[in-house]
């Protein structure tokens, strides 16, 4: 809006033109003593731009995954812990909308319009592309948003909102309009997009099959809507299957950010002060003792669809701590075939548990060189089967590895983390795997199981294939990884068994198992949540989920979600709530399901309403 787009040539541009970084995307030559607008080049603002843009992505994602059942934390008060149970809270959404409005979208008119002057319609296309995806991300969380009247377009502090059909139509023309450009010849002496893109290395083909990609997902989100053009605003099926032709046909056309864990110079400038070479979810995720797996994301890696085939990536996505086999075991446990490792249980979210003190923080003892709860309730001093989220870093915590090690000095104080919460873990944007589950979802609804068997099996072994390559590369850089479960490349006899025998058969089919197989090859994508709003959480499409149990005995969450409804937005941040009152309360009235009047005829203030929670956006509702 009008009040970032001069706040961030106070704040994000200094700082990109002071921090020196040996990531080379975030290298600058200007002067650092007097920076200036003009002096930060197209070039320059790019990959600054694609950084916040991708943080805000992810960190939406890290947060919207509790409302999907994946996992839980050991806390029932923080505000993932509150999530974890259905108790959405104000804290919930500030990040993502900060990270893309302050650090990513204030500096697009400029660079659009440098771009524009040097005849640079890559830059110019990638401008628009970053623009759609991140007011579509805007208007997942939130719905409403002011849009045409931001970033400037308006000189105005307090600029209008619009409605969600206006965002989301939006978007798809600019997607549009991003492909057209990328499919120009640059004019001479405009820098190529190699020179500042840190996403795709200047392949512009790449880009072009990310743009069908995303106009196919968002043209999916319009499942709920009649059938026709979606330049109307419907469901458009015959785009969605053109569009995925021309988007990624294998992983090799992927989009993805190799994190470093190199704990470079370069640190981001909105507060955080943590580097900008380590992957966004080890900020919010892998430094974390609190998280744990649920009971769901373990059944469903470990059975899935009742197979009794486990996916090799169960090993990847849950994480281990380093342990000791004994006959006292808990027979449930998954151990390495050295006895050495163990890999973590999942929290039951269909009881009560939590509301029992479970799970148990898991603590170190130095003296026995074991694991422990430090608690005298004999029900919890076995929840550290219930392994924590923590990685280690080289870069940032100066561990020697990527294990957490609770004593620096004993490696049987180790564990792991998951694949995507490392430092160094890969940044997923646009992945093969994403394409084929989209198109299988598309033709098993259109009653062709044959063909939709077919993308939902290599969708499968994509995202395998991709985790894989990542392993490989892990114990290549480190071959003492290796030894553990966690990081070892993924056996190839496992990984047959499992696409032959784990994920069923075309005759069996359902759309259950691609949306849950959709979700373990997406995991922390906001496109979690995205489905399950789509499809009403419904238990027999998103298998091994149920709204958790503490949720109908806990009153704030009632209130926030009241029963028979379903969580379908974020709350609006609360700078909008400060600083735009007057415009957010306008929007209201073409907001359906607001309340803007009490049961005697009284103005409410919709956006405040205990119940917004449950208000659909516009693409989770039948509204024209």
């Amino acid at each position: 809006m009008k009040v970032f787009n001069k706040l961030i040539m106070g704040v994000a541009a200094m700082g990109m033109l002071s921090l020196m970084s040996c990531n080379d995307w975030l290298d600058v030559n200007e002067n650092p003593n007097s920076p200036t607008n003009t002096q930060t080049e197209y070039q320059t603002r790019l990959p600054w731009c694609q950084f916040y843009l991708n943080s805000a992505y992810q960190f939406a994602g890290s947060r919207s995954i509790y409302a999907c059942g994946w996992l839980t934390q050991t806390s029932r008060v923080n505000r993932d812990g509150c999530s974890a149970q259905w108790e959405p809270t104000a804290s919930l959404t500030t990040t993502a909308y900060q990270w893309f409005f302050v650090g990513s979208a204030a500096n697009y008119p400029d660079l659009y319009r440098q771009a524009e002057a040097a005849g640079a319609y890559h830059y110019m296309a990638a401008e628009k592309f970053m623009h759609a995806y991140g007011y579509m991300l805007m208007t997942d969380l939130h719905g409403e948003m002011p849009y045409t009247a931001a970033l400037g377009a308006v000189d105005s502090p307090s600029p209008a909102y619009d409605t969600g059909k206006t965002i989301f139509l939006g978007c798809l023309n600019e997607i549009d309009e991003a492909i057209e450009l990328f499919q120009k010849t640059q004019e001479e002496g405009a820098m190529p997009l190699s020179a500042g893109d840190s996403w795709a290395g200047g392949d512009v083909s790449k880009w072009l099959k990310m743009c069908y990609l995303m106009k196919a997902r968002w043209i999916n989100h319009l499942s709920k809507k009649a059938k026709g053009s979606y330049k109307e605003g419907k469901y458009d099926e015959a785009e969605i299957l053109a569009c995925l032709d021309k988007a990624q046909q294998s992983n090799a056309d992927n989009v993805w950010i190799n994190h470093n864990d190199n704990g470079g110079a370069t640190h981001d400038v909105l507060g955080w002060d943590e580097p900008v070479d380590y992957a966004p979810l080890f900020s919010v995720q892998g430094m974390n003792n609190t998280i744990r797996a649920t009971k769901q994301m373990v059944d469903n890696l470990e059975n899935f669809a009742g197979s009794g085939v486990e996916d090799p990536r169960a090993d990847k996505l849950l994480p281990w701590c380093r342990s000791r086999k004994s006959a006292d075991s808990p027979a449930e446990l998954t151990w390495s075939a050295d006895g050495k490792w163990r890999r973590s249980l999942g929290v039951d979210m269909h009881t009560t548990v939590r509301q029992q003190g479970a799970p148990y923080a898991m603590s170190w003892n130095n003296a026995t060189s074991s694991w422990y709860c430090n608690t005298t309730n004999t029900e919890r001093q076995n929840d550290t089967v219930y392994v924590v989220w923590k990685s280690g870093a080289k870069g940032y915590y100066a561990t020697v590895d990527l294990l957490n090690r609770w004593n620096k000095s004993n490696n049987n104080s180790a564990t792991t983390a998951m694949f995507y919460n490392r430092p160094s873990s890969p940044g997923y944007i646009a992945m093969y795997h994403e394409a084929c589950f989209i198109r299988a979802e598309v033709l098993f609804n259109q009653g062709k199981k044959a063909e939709a068997y077919d993308w939902y099996k290599k969708g499968v072994q994509a995202s395998i294939e991709a985790m894989n390559a990542k392993c490989n590369t892990w114990c290549t850089e480190d071959a003492s990884l290796a030894d553990c479960p966690a990081f070892a490349p993924m056996d190839q006899a496992k990984i047959d068994n499992f696409l032959n025998n784990g994920i069923g058969t075309a005759g069996d089919l359902t759309l259950g198992k691609i949306m849950t197989q959709k979700q373990i090859a997406m995991f922390y994508s906001g496109e979690l949540w995205n489905d399950m709003r789509r499809y009403d959480y419904d238990s027999n499409i998103f298998l091994n989920w149920q709204i958790p149990a503490e949720y109908y005995t806990n009153a704030a969450a009632l209130r926030a979600i009241p029963q028979g409804k379903m969580w379908r937005r974020w709350a609006q941040c609360s700078h909008e709530q400060n600083y735009n009152v007057t415009q957010l309360q306008a929007i209201g009235s073409q907001v359906p399901g607001a309340v803007m009047q009490d049961g005697d005829g009284n103005p409410v203030t919709w956006f405040k309403h205990d119940a917004v929670w449950s208000i659909p956006v516009w693409w989770d509702s039948t509204q024209e």
